[in-house]
């Protein structure tokens, strides 16, 4: 197999891996306890929101508590799933996130670190027009 089919192939994997861990913060069996929130995000996690503020690790982890306390149903579709290995262990997953008429566009920082992910960074970008 040739270098270029063995790296598209290990992205492949690292995608259904990550696939099933994203949208980050909506599937709570992922991070239903505080342990599990504070062992996926990175000491240096920040996170730009849709808005275009700036959230702290711990304004994410405080306000991942509370959504989760309060039980609501986050009704959601997320597709459009693309990765990439930006350098050894660190990927980048993109895609789009809709919640009713809501749509934004997601990027998430991912690094294996000791067989375990953690999130460095997430972005959401609001989707003004949906054209290409």
């Amino acid at each position: 197999m040739a270098r270029d089919d063995r790296r598209r192939a290990a992205e492949r994997a690292v995608l259904k891996e990550l696939r099933a861990r994203e949208p980050i913060f909506h599937r709570p069996g992922h991070y239903a306890s505080r342990a599990l929130r504070e062992a996926a995000l990175d000491a240096g996690f920040w996170e730009v929101g849709a808005s275009g503020r700036r959230y702290s690790r711990a304004y994410v982890l405080k306000m991942l508590a509370a959504r989760l306390a309060a039980g609501a149903e986050d009704r959601w579709r997320a597709h459009g799933f693309r990765c990439r290995e930006l350098a050894r262990g660190l990927y980048l997953l993109t895609y789009t996130l809709e919640q009713g008429e809501r749509c934004t566009r997601r990027s998430t920082l991912w690094q294996r670190h000791a067989g375990a992910w953690r999130i460095l960074y997430h972005q959401g970008t609001l989707v003004t027009e949906t054209k290409e």
